[in-house]
């Protein structure tokens, strides 16, 4: 007969290397941003989400909120740094309107996650009503981190292109809430199948909206557009000084 707990801690380790997947995924988008040293189109909205997302499930692993979940304190935990590298590349080449949203969302966060420490430390005694307290609060955060790529899904629809939607963070992202949703239905925790359920329906619209808008999606430079149009514009402007002559 197979042992569930054996099931559990392979899923368990699957769902780490893919989380990890999910948090490597957007390299290619910030080696981009580097790159041209400005963040375009893209939005900060998904990896500022992910930080305090990985923040509260950091602190719901812990043995003193629920113990036995040492697996999901590591993937958090390095997903944590992982983010914060990420919100930094933005914040170095974003313009100030996006440095001070990034800003004020830090701090909120901060004093947000220090308040819920506080609280479940000193003011709740039992493991219990800090699993069901701290896991409520990862269900709504994990919520939000899945569906935060909306604001990018309603610009996907609007200008019919993808190419401000990372594919491979929409991939690991579909995975990475079908993996621990199987994981946390072997031992059933409620606080881990509701969010990561519904990330994995997220992950299914990311990959929908991908399939219906590749095609019409120019992924040409507009730079070397704009430069392509200089130049052309250049030449007739000589043949024309040239005619005159």
């Amino acid at each position: 007969m197979v042992n569930p707990n054996l099931v559990r801690s392979v899923i368990g380790i699957i769902g780490n290397v893919i989380s990890f997947g999910l948090f490597l995924s957007p390299v290619p988008t910030f080696v981009r941003i580097i790159r041209k040293r400005s963040v375009e189109q893209f939005k900060p909205d998904p990896y500022v989400a992910t930080i305090l997302n990985c923040a509260m499930w950091v602190l719901y692993g812990l043995p003193f909120v629920h113990p036995n979940n040492i697996l999901v304190v590591t993937i958090n935990g390095t997903g944590l740094c992982i983010e914060f590298v990420y919100v930094s590349i933005f914040f170095i080449f974003s313009d100030w309107n996006k440095r001070k949203k990034i800003i004020i969302y830090l701090i909120v966060e901060a004093i947000f996650f220090l308040v819920v420490l506080i609280v479940t430390v000193y003011f709740i005694k039992t493991i219990k009503i800090r699993t069901i307290f701290v896991g409520a609060l990862c269900v709504a955060f994990n919520v939000i981190m899945y569906f935060s790529p909306l604001t990018v899904m309603r610009q996907v629809i609007k200008t019919k292109s993808v190419k401000y939607m990372p594919f491979w963070l929409s991939v690991t992202n579909f995975l990475n809430g079908a993996t621990w949703t199987a994981y946390a239905a072997i031992k059933f925790d409620p606080w881990m199948v509701v969010p990561n359920g519904l990330g994995t329906v997220s992950g299914i619209i990311q990959l929908v909206l991908y399939a219906v808008y590749y095609k019409s999606t120019d992924w040409s430079d507009p730079k070397k557009q704009n430069q392509g149009q200089g130049q052309g514009q250049g030449q007739a402007q000589a043949q024309v000084e040239l005619q005159q002559a």
